[in-house]
């Protein structure tokens, strides 16, 4: 019809023109924003010093400035504030290595008190001695817990210093800060910092320090990052030059639980690498190394997996410890504790009819909330869930751990307890127990308590419990050595896991809390007898195992416990590290 356009026709097209489509615009390129010049580091005038202040999170620190690049408040004068006083930091810790870095002399450091050491460190520091004299790059120091790692690494490194050109020393420890820095200060002082630049800080804290190179690296608790896919692991690779060829430092990895696997050992690439004549680049890949070495791991659903085989597990384990043990020098040493091994003991605790009435809707609810996690492939959803009944089944056991720990206490034995959970037992466990009479000690909780005070107390037997969530770096032992040269009370110590723990590596730290220093302490585990505990407590006692093995302890002992605690497995997919 005329008049009437088809649809979807252009009268351009009628007329014999054409209407072509304009060719997108390519957006133009962004120029970089520059790079902010790194700010200048602070300077003193003449007379004054500059001043890096430990100064607490939202803290008040009147006069002090900010310096982004150091990380820390500064002040530059020439004696410090009666305000700032208090944020003076102590010798050897990173804000101290700081601030002598930036003035022309370091501050002196005060005499410690002198620290006499055994005849086993000694040994021990020249095997890591000759280790770095040929040329090693890392030496795994796998004593059990309590048996001296600490004087054997400082000792070692004095002995390396006197080998090559040694001036920079970086200690990393675990948490809390609290304890373990200042307990790294007093043994250096106490050992003699040889003359060296010691900067002692934590795992929390490695980014502060992870542009910075030093000559010697001592990681205690080095499984703090057996694991790649962390921010730790990044600034670990920066700090220890593990993706390095030149420039490296001499590493000391330190820690009686290297790994549960072989494939959470990472930090022990660059050994593996040099002592097979192969690049480290042939080694960042652990588990493709592993595999082309013939070991039995292999990609699975989520991930490289570890074979379930006992016999090819004990294989792999006996390779892993040849590599290190059988070189010449050896690249680890291991050395178990004089006064013998840790008896773990499981404890099963009876349910009353109401208890198993609760206990076991607990568990069909985790069951079904587990199912819709796994359908929908959620597994933040099932972890959750996870967390969330074993929150509430030792909500449950709370009275029974009471009241084993009333009787403990009544026999005059010390009683140390670790849990998991601050509101679901840390905190019902304190209350009862002070409702009771009974003082305690809380290690648990961000800022909730002053950590060292607490420590102090129970070890003066002023609080006859200990109730902690730490799992290494604190000394809970009968007979320790305090700062202020005191002995610590010499009752008899206890342990009780409230919860069992799937981390072998946390139980084995744990256990070392009491049983060291030439000191025995026998722990249990406890769990709700007939449940589903009772084979998270058997999982537990088995990586305890594997744990120990790793760093080339017997752990015969450890293997017949969990024989005894027979059970069927969790699935897989429910167990998550801790």
């Amino acid at each position: 019809m005329p008049g009437r356009r088809r649809s979807g026709t252009s009268t351009r097209r009628a007329t014999g023109t054409t209407t072509r489509k304009a060719a997108p615009r390519k957006p133009a390129a962004r120029k970089a924003a520059p790079r902010k010049a790194a700010p200048e580091l602070p300077t003193a005038g003449p007379g004054e010093r500059v001043w890096v202040l430990a100064v607490p999170f939202r803290a008040p620190a009147p006069g002090a400035v900010w310096h982004p690049g150091l990380q820390a408040s500064v002040w530059v004068g020439r004696s410090l504030p009666p305000e700032l006083a208090p944020y003076d930091p102590p010798p050897y810790s990173l804000e101290r290595y700081l601030e002598d870095e930036l003035n022309e002399v370091p501050r002196p450091i005060p005499e410690g008190r002198p620290l006499t050491p055994r005849d086993q460190q000694c040994d021990g520091a020249d095997v890591v001695a000759a280790h770095a004299a040929a040329g090693g790059r890392v030496f795994l120091l796998g004593d059990d817990p309590g048996v001296g790692k600490t004087g054997t690494a400082i000792l070692a490194v004095k002995a390396i210093a006197e080998q090559r050109e040694v001036r920079t020393v970086l200690v990393i420890a675990d948490r809390p800060a609290a304890i373990t820095i200042p307990h790294w200060a007093r043994s250096i002082a106490g050992f003699g910092d040889g003359g060296l630049r010691w900067c002692v800080t934590t795992w929390d804290r490695l980014g502060k320090v992870a542009k910075l190179r030093f000559d010697v690296v001592v990681a205690d608790e080095t499984h703090m990052v057996r694991h790649t896919t962390t921010q730790r692991w990044k600034h670990w690779k920066a700090v220890s030059g593990a993706a390095r060829v030149k420039d490296t430092p001499y590493v000391l990895a330190a820690t009686a639980t290297p790994a549960h696997t072989p494939l959470e050992l990472p930090y022990l690439a660059p050994e593996f690498a040099a002592r097979h004549g192969e690049s480290i680049k042939e080694w960042a890949d652990l588990p493709k190394a592993l595999e082309r070495h013939t070991f039995h791991v292999e990609r699975g659903r989520y991930g490289w997996q570890w074979t379930e085989d006992a016999d090819e597990r004990r294989a792999d384990l006996a390779r892993l410890q040849s590599w290190l043990a059988d070189a010449d020098p050896p690249a680890t040493l291991h050395r178990p504790a004089p006064w013998g091994p840790v008896t773990v003991t499981g404890t099963p605790v009876l349910l009353t009819p109401a208890e198993r009435t609760a206990y076991e809707a607990e568990w069909s609810e985790f069951r079904a909330e587990m199912q819709l996690a796994r359908r929908s492939r959620q597994s933040a959803k099932g972890r959750a869930a996870l967390l969330r009944f074993r929150q509430k089944a030792g909500l449950i056991r709370v009275q029974a751990t009471v009241e084993w720990i009333k009787a403990q206490v009544e026999a005059e034995r010390q009683v140390a307890v670790s849990v998991e959970f601050v509101e679901t037992a840390a905190d019902p466990i304190r209350e009862a127990l002070l409702d009771g009479g009974i003082p305690v000690a809380g290690i648990y909780g961000r800022d909730r308590f002053d950590v060292e005070a607490e420590r102090l107390r129970f070890q003066r037997g002023e609080a006859a419990v200990c109730v902690f969530t730490v799992t290494a770096s604190i000394s809970l032992h009968a007979g320790e050595l305090l700062p202020d040269g005191a002995t610590a009370s010499e009752a008899p110590r206890v342990g009780l896991f409230h919860q069992p723990r799937f981390s072998g590596i946390q139980a084995r730290q744990v256990t070392g809390r009491t049983h060291r220093d030439g000191r025995s302490s026998p722990w249990r585990v406890a769990f709700a007898a007939d449940t589903v505990e009772e084979q998270v407590a058997r999982v537990m006692v088995e990586r305890l195992a594997v744990s120990g093995s790793t760093a080339g302890a017997d752990t015969s002992a450890l293997q017949e416990i969990a024989e005894l605690l027979d059970a069927d497995w969790l699935p897989a997919a429910a167990l998550t590290e801790g």
